[in-house]
């Protein structure tokens, strides 16, 4: 997060994975943190936002997302090079969304990992499917009478990997840049979840920064952080 040198702007920049526990050096983002950095730049009259990012979590980025809707100031959406998943529905809440010729934006239905019984299964589908609807409304919202209903959930169904052409035919965008050189940095393991990543994203070495293995082990120190702070909370609580 930076702001301008005349108080009037600030930027604010989402380059990494949108979770709960996230790690500042590698550019990942939660709401909390996103809550604090909007804080920190005041009455500023615009916010730049800056994304490349593969996606996350989904209720932190519906949470960011409307964090963007309430605040005051102007938001204009910059696609640096790639947001994909809950990170495109991010972006919806701008006031303008401009994406660079080379980037993407991918939209599909939400997933999640479930285990239980029937009933709890049964639960789970439910839930996705209202998650999946307030997504819709974002988009629909966005696009206007350039997307249908019928046509965006065809496109949701297809997990499609959208031209920053493509998405502003379909409304979902509202400027094109000249391209530019950024890389999305996505891990084999994010890139393994989905189903029709380009070719030419699975074949760039840019795109490959950090290994799956990295990625486990630093989401693994999270969790044990997380525990161990739990832990002393209630130590604390009990003296």
């Amino acid at each position: 997060m930076k702001m301008s040198a005349d108080g009037k702007s600030g930027d604010i920049f989402i380059y990494g994975e949108i979770t709960k526990y996230a790690w500042e050096e590698l550019g990942e983002k939660s709401a909390k943190v996103f809550q604090q950095e909007l804080a920190d730049l005041g009455e500023v009259e615009t916010i730049n936002l800056y994304v490349n990012s593969p996606g996350g979590s989904v209720f932190e980025g519906l949470a960011i997302g409307n964090q963007l809707k309430r605040h005051k100031a102007r938001v204009i959406a910059h696609v640096d090079a790639l947001a994909a998943s809950v990170a495109s529905v991010i972006i919806m809440s701008a006031d303008e969304i401009r994406m660079y010729e080379n980037s993407m934006l991918m939209i599909h239905n939400p997933w999640d990992f479930v285990i239980g019984n029937a009933a709890e299964l049964r639960k789970a589908a439910d839930d996705l499917d209202r998650i999946g609807e307030s997504a819709k409304l974002d988009y629909l919202s966005k696009a206007g009478d350039k997307l249908t209903e019928e046509k965006l959930i065809e496109l949701l169904d297809a997990e499609t990997w959208l031209s920053a052409n493509e998405a502003y035919q379909y409304g979902l965008c509202d400027v094109v840049l000249e391209a530019n050189n950024a890389a999305a940095s996505i891990s084999d393991k994010l890139f393994a979840k989905y189903k029709n990543v380009p070719k030419q994203l699975l074949e760039d070495d840019n795109f490959h920064q950090l290994s799956a293995e990295e990625l486990e082990q630093r989401k693994r120190i999270a969790e044990q952080s997380k525990l161990n702070a739990s832990y002393i909370g209630d130590l604390l609580g009990g003296m």
